[in-house]
């Protein structure tokens, strides 16, 4: 590289000039094919219940999430992550591996009707299911890791058979990653993958999300074994364990907060990347594209493009749907 003279300027404007060059020179560029549409599925027929504080996104039965599936592939939307919201809820939250509970029932109708044209991640959590909101088994008060984990491996093994591409433990108990990895090969589902929401953080984000699924806390909340927000090295840790345990995938969420995270994520593993656009970075636009104070589709822009830039490979977004009928992303 030759040596500047003082008075010698660096023009970098001239890539900027006009707007064929800016698209030929982008460096990231996010595309349908790189988003996953979360869906909320509950029981019965013809059920369609607006959730207040996501606006656009809807509870849904079985019959309902067909149509909406359907609508989402024909925007090129064709990776899904479902969420059971159960009629029932005891203490072990015994409906997660329900195999006629709401996400089984979908998994085998969205199988039936679409074959392999779509790919369906379901999540495995026992939160949504118990009567006390946790992540697993309570025993005077604290959360115990090994039940807890044998109960969501019998979850995911429920999800595998109903028709699951990918189950995503999003628990963060220790050692969840290996006991399903063995469960669903000696059930003869090795062709079932696993996304580990590796590094999960106790975030305040969440709040839209439970008043969806119904799973706020009843008491105490989940700092003792989601992640500490202080803490990036520790996450790395998380998400190199889920990768010898046998994850195919990691996540990182949220995602906008914690962008550094993804970053070093990327530099971690080789495995794909998955950041999830949790509920309450989407409502937070929602709400303020509401009032006029930002331009939604800009915003919602710029926001997926950051997240691919710090090294997502896909994207779990609330906005999915919104951003391609709206041709946001071109």
């Amino acid at each position: 590289m030759r040596n500047l003279a003082p008075d010698d300027v660096v023009r970098m404007r001239r890539l900027r000039a006009s707007a064929p060059l800016r698209e030929a020179l982008a460096e990231t560029r996010v595309r349908p094919t790189q988003l996953i549409q979360p869906h909320f599925v509950v029981g019965g027929a013809r059920v369609r219940t607006p959730v207040d504080s996501l606006p656009g996104i809807d509870r849904v039965s079985v019959d309902e999430l067909v149509k909406d599936v359907a609508h989402d592939r024909e925007l090129g939307l064709k990776l899904h992550l479902l969420f059971g919201v159960p009629d029932k809820k005891d203490a072990t939250g015994s409906a997660a591996s329900d195999p006629e509970g709401p996400v089984a029932r979908a998994l085998r109708e969205l199988r039936q009707t679409f074959a392999t044209d779509v790919v369906l991640f379901t999540d495995v959590c026992l939160c949504g299911y118990t009567s006390h909101g946790h992540c697993g088994v309570v025993h005077e008060g604290r959360i115990l890791n090994d039940p807890s984990v044998e109960l969501l491996t019998g979850m995911a093994l429920a999800h595998a058979r109903a028709g699951a591409d990918f189950v995503a433990p999003s628990d963060m108990m220790d050692g969840r990653v290996a006991a399903m990895r063995r469960a669903l090969d000696a059930e003869g589902k090795g062709e079932v993958g696993i996304l580990s929401y590796s590094a999960k953080f106790a975030s305040a984000y969440y709040g839209p999300f439970r008043e969806a699924a119904g799973s706020k806390p009843a008491f105490g909340d989940r700092r003792t074994y989601q992640m500490d927000l202080r803490n990036g090295r520790e996450a790395v840790r998380e998400i190199v364990a889920d990768e010898l345990e046998g994850a195919d995938m990691v996540m990182v969420k949220p995602a906008l907060a914690y962008l550094d995270v993804v970053a070093r994520a990327r530099d971690a593993t080789r495995l794909p990347i998955v950041a999830y656009n949790v509920s309450g970075e989407y409502s937070m636009v929602k709400a303020a594209a509401e009032r006029g104070w930002v331009d939604e589709a800009a915003v919602v822009r710029e926001n997926l493009t950051a997240i691919a830039r710090a090294g997502a490979d896909l994207i779990i977004t609330y906005h999915g749907r919104s951003a391609l009928e709206g041709k946001w992303l071109s």
